[in-house]
């Protein structure tokens, strides 16, 4: 009987101890806390999609709408008489028919929105020159001028302008249009020398 006994309870407090390990695994939940979005992601992400300037080619859907802009905004840009000044180099190729100079701005820019923003994508990582070396007269002579502050302003507006023919405009999407502008402002120290 003793023996049943001491049976008995060390069954019963095995159950308990199943018991209650189970009941607390079952109410116990845990909580992942999802990550905020990079901008890249929000701007499309790596869903792949067409390229429309490379028949047959896929890319990126955020880099497909970073390139977007990019081409947009130096549009935008080169129509800007304020901004003409720093350009003369790219305005001689292009009234030369050559638009090599035009091809690998948009590239590098692109490259560089696409590192800003977030892309984990090594094909598109930004290799060129520094913000403060690309901006600098003496260090890169494509650049014909130092910026100063107004006109930065006027390139981040610029920019706005690109954003907005690609259906990106604050009244659509507040939060992303100021943190692409921000991102921007991220640079006005190396690009400002002036």
């Amino acid at each position: 009987m003793k023996k049943r006994v001491l049976l008995l309870t060390a069954g019963l407090i095995a159950a308990t101890f199943m018991y209650s390990s189970c009941s607390k695994e079952s109410t116990t939940t845990t909580v992942t806390p999802t990550a905020t979005p990079t901008l890249y992601e929000r701007v499309g992400g790596t869903t792949m999609v067409n390229d429309p300037s490379n028949a047959g080619k896929m890319i990126e859907k955020g880099r497909l709408t970073l390139r977007a802009v990019v081409d947009s905004s130096i549009f935008v840009i080169a129509a800007d008489p304020q901004m003409a000044k720093y350009f003369p180099v790219l305005f001689a190729e292009l009234g030369m028919s050559n638009t090599t100079g035009l091809t690998a701005l948009s590239k590098n820019f692109t490259d560089f929105m696409c590192s800003a923003t977030g892309s984990k994508n090594t094909a598109y990582a930004y290799t060129g020159k520094s913000m403060k070396a690309a901006h600098d007269p003496a260090q890169h002579n494509r650049i014909a001028v130092k910026i100063d502050k107004a006109d930065f302003d006027k390139f981040v507006g610029n920019i706005g302008a690109g954003l907005a023919q690609n259906g990106v405009t604050s009244a659509n999407n507040k939060a992303l249009v100021d943190d692409l502008v921000a991102l921007l402002y991220t640079t006005q120290g190396d690009i400002v020398q002036k």
